[in-house]
C-alpha cells in the first residue's frame, strides 16, 4: 500500500526535551530521597509521567499515593524548561517540508499531556501543519502499546500501514511497529549501536538526513 501519511513523536524528536525530563524528575526526586542514573532514566523513556513516576515509586518504595503531586510537579516543571531553554532538534524544517511538499498528511502522537504539547508545538511554530495531533495521556495504554499511533491514524483518516512513523524510543517503535506501521528512530547518540534499534524499518542520526532514496527503502 502506497504511504500516504506521516506521524512524530514529540519529545527527544522535535524537541530536545528528554534532557529537560530528566532535570525535572532529578530535581522533584530528590524531594522523595532518590536520584536516577543515565540508565534508569533509559529504561523508561517514552513512558507516560504517570506510568514513569509510579515506576520509581515503587522501586524506590514510595507511597504512591503521592505520585499524583510527583506527576504534576514534574510537568510544571518540564513546561517552565522548554519555555526557557528548549530547542527545535536538528532537521525539524527539513523533514517537515519534506513532507509537505510530497503532500502527505502529517501527525503527532505522544505520551505527553495536552499542556505541555500546547507549548511545544506554539514554541516550535508548528501548528499549521499538523493535522492530527494524538495523546497517550488518558487512554488505558501508552506507549508501547499501539493504541496512540492507531487513533493518530484513525484522526488522519488513513490506514495505519499508510503511515511513516518517526521515533526516538525503544517504547514509541515498538508502538510504531504494533500499529503495523513503517518506523524511521532517530536515536540519542549514546544509544546509537543499541541492537534493539534493528527492529525499525530504518535509522538514522538526525532528521536532516532522511530523503527520498531512504524512502524508497521502505
Amino acid at each position: 500500500m502506497k504511504l500516504s501519511a506521516v506521524i512524530f513523536d514529540m519529545d527527544g524528536l522535535l524537541i530536545d526535551s528528554e534532557p529537560l525530563w530528566n532535570e525535572a524528575a532529578d530535581e522533584i526526586f530528590q524531594r522523595y530521597g532518590f536520584n536516577l542514573t543515565p540508565q534508569q532514566h533509559a529504561l523508561t523513556t517514552g513512558l507516560r509521567i504517570r506510568e514513569y513516576v509510579i515506576w520509581w515509586f515503587t522501586f524506590y518504595k514510595i507511597p504512591l499515593e503521592l505520585a499524583p503531586v510527583a506527576q504534576k510537579d514534574i510537568t510544571d516543571r518540564v513546561i517552565e524548561k522548554v519555555l526557557l531553554k528548549g530547542r527545535a532538534l536538528p532537521g525539524v524544517s527539513h523533514i517537515l517540508n519534506f513532507f509537505i511538499a510530497r503532500k502527505f498528511k502529517i501527525g503527532l502522537a505522544t505520551s505527553s499531556g495536552q499542556e505541555l504539547i500546547d507549548v511545544v508545538i506554539k514554541y516550535l511554530g508548528i501548528q499549521d501543519h499538523l493535522q492530527a495531533i494524538a495523546s497517550a495521556d488518558k487512554l488505558p495504554y501508552g506507549k508501547p502499546h499501539p493504541q496512540v499511533y492507531l487513533d493518530c491514524a484513525q484522526l488522519l483518516d488513513v490506514d495505519p500501514v499508510e503511515c511513516i512513523c518517526f521515533e526516538d524510543s525503544f517504547n514509541g517503535m515498538i508502538a510504531a511497529k504494533a500499529a503495523r506501521m513503517k518506523c524511521v528512530v532517530v536515536p540519542a547518540q549514546h544509544q546509537l549501536q543499541d541492537l534493539r534499534w534493528n527492529a525499525a524499518d530504518l535509522k538514522i542520526t538526525s532528521l536532516q538526513n532522511f530523503n527520498d532514496l531512504l524512502m524508497q527503502t521502505l
